[in-house]
């Protein structure tokens, strides 16, 4: 079964979604590895120590940051482009009652060709709601009942 033009957009979604995030942390760790370098250049004390520390912690903070945003993208490289209709997975662009997903990573909404669909991972708290359901299915969310209408 063919990848739809659709889900070939959401996943394009999804990527540059994640290598914006990466782009904007890494020129971030850039940023503080220059003010770091600047700051050892400057006047001894304890206003330097404190900066340092600061800058440490940020550049800490950074690179914690950046370990996620990668391991989201290998999550992203997982999913199928060729899923089974049958049963919602990773890589399903799921039609229900309320919303539209496409279950891949966590990157927000997406409108398309005058759809709007959400782009989810399977760790949120619908993601888990939707996975293994069928056509036909409902599943309970904040007090609404949500019916799986198709599965793509």
């Amino acid at each position: 079964m063919p990848t739809t033009p659709i889900k070939e957009t959401l996943y394009r979604f999804c990527q540059n979604f994640i290598e914006e995030r990466i782009s904007r942390i890494q020129k971030n760790i850039q940023g503080i590895q220059i003010a770091f370098t600047s700051e050892t250049k400057s006047s001894a004390g304890d206003k330097h120590e404190t900066g340092r520390a600061m800058l440490q912690l940020e550049r800490e903070k950074s690179g914690q940051q950046l370990a996620e945003a990668e391991k989201t993208e290998q999550i992203l490289f997982k999913v199928p482009s060729k899923t089974n209709t049958s049963v919602i997975g990773l890589g399903s662009l799921v039609k229900t009652s309320k919303a539209n997903y496409y279950l891949a990573i966590s990157a927000g909404e997406c409108k398309s060709d005058g759809q709007s669909v959400f782009c989810i991972s399977s760790g949120t708290p619908i993601g888990q709601l939707l996975m293994g359901k069928t056509i036909g299915d409902s599943v309970m969310f904040n007090g609404t009942a949500i019916e799986i209408l198709d599965i793509m």
